[in-house]
């Protein structure tokens, strides 16, 4: 049974170590090395102060299998009432309906907050997470092409949003 609750700082270690996966394996994100868990507490802090900004996971058996949260997409003010998502689901527990379940967690914590614009940026290619995010109801808006640079390559990253009431 998969069960959602508001993040803990004791799942800090797990949520790094399935961010870590990424980081190491895949261009999904643009850390280049490992992050250790004392290195996370500041970017976990941003995410669970409430309001506009949270953090949900997603826990199976005990276990933290995903994670997904708002946080400030932008520091000047004006931007206050956008947030930037991010979603992880460990790489085991892909495909089976949990970040789908996260997000509409996440979407339903924070649906009476001062918030008119939900917003991610996802490296290309990832058809997975982009129909995720689609079929939640984030727009396509724009790619910023050769952003990242990670494995020796250059990556493009698709831009989505989506209003918090559809």
């Amino acid at each position: 049974m998969l069960e959602i609750r508001v993040a803990d700082r004791s799942d800090l270690p797990r949520l790094t170590e399935i961010y870590n996966h990424y980081v190491v394996n895949t261009a999904i994100t643009f850390d280049i090395a490992p992050l250790s868990v004392e290195a996370r507490v500041p970017w976990f802090d941003e995410h669970t102060a409430g309001g506009r900004h949270r953090m949900l996971v997603a826990v199976e058996a005990g276990v933290v299998v995903g994670y997904a949260g708002t946080a400030r997409f932008r520091a000047k003010a004006a931007y206050d009432t956008t947030v930037e998502a991010t979603i992880y689901c460990a790489h085991d527990a892909t495909g089976r309906g949990i970040g789908t379940k996260l997000y509409a967690a996440l979407f339903d914590a924070i649906a009476n907050e001062d918030i008119n614009r939900i917003v991610a940026g996802i490296t290309l290619p990832n058809d997975v997470s982009i129909a995720l995010h689609e079929r939640l109801g984030f727009r396509r808006v724009g790619i910023y092409s050769e952003v990242g640079r990670k494995f020796g390559r250059y990556w493009d990253v698709i831009w989505l949003e989506r209003p918090l009431r559809l």
